[in-house]
């Protein structure tokens, strides 16, 4: 499993928008973009694609942006990579024959499903509590 840019991004956007769920004002989306150095115009793509996923919602207006429309603890990063487009590991060899390339294929299958199985645990409400855990600790030389 290949895990690109865009999945990544739209992972960031979503912990950023399921962080700000107590705050009743919407996020721009060029606060996203700055704070976690998403280009702008992609990270545009994404939100569109996340709000025809019914994900987000987005207001209008000068004070306008966006907000997480669903509980973020029904996500998964599994739900969102498979939205976004996660692509899978490729089929390497597929036209070689023999126990080597055979038993490598299953191999790379195994790793994939392994990859899915993790993603499929981590709800987007346990990433943000994560990230919340983590931005609190403070180190010192």
């Amino acid at each position: 499993m290949v895990i690109s840019a865009r999945v990544h991004y739209s992972c960031l956007a979503l912990v950023e928008l399921a962080s700000r769920m107590d705050d009743p004002s919407p996020v721009a989306a060029s606060d996203i973009s700055q704070r976690h150095a998403i280009p702008g115009p992609f990270l545009n793509q994404i939100l569109r694609t996340l709000r025809a996923a019914g994900w987000v919602q987005s207001i209008r207006g000068s004070h306008g942006g966006y907000r997480l429309a669903v509980d973020p603890a029904s996500i998964t990063l599994l739900d969102i990579a498979d939205e976004v487009g996660c692509q899978e590991t490729q089929d390497h060899g597929e036209s070689q024959t023999g126990v080597a390339a055979e038993t490598l294929q299953d191999i790379w299958a195994e790793a994939t499903q392994s990859a899915r199985d993790v993603l499929a645990k981590i709800t987007l409400s346990e990433l943000a509590r994560r990230c919340r855990q983590d931005d609190g600790v403070m180190f010192y030389i």
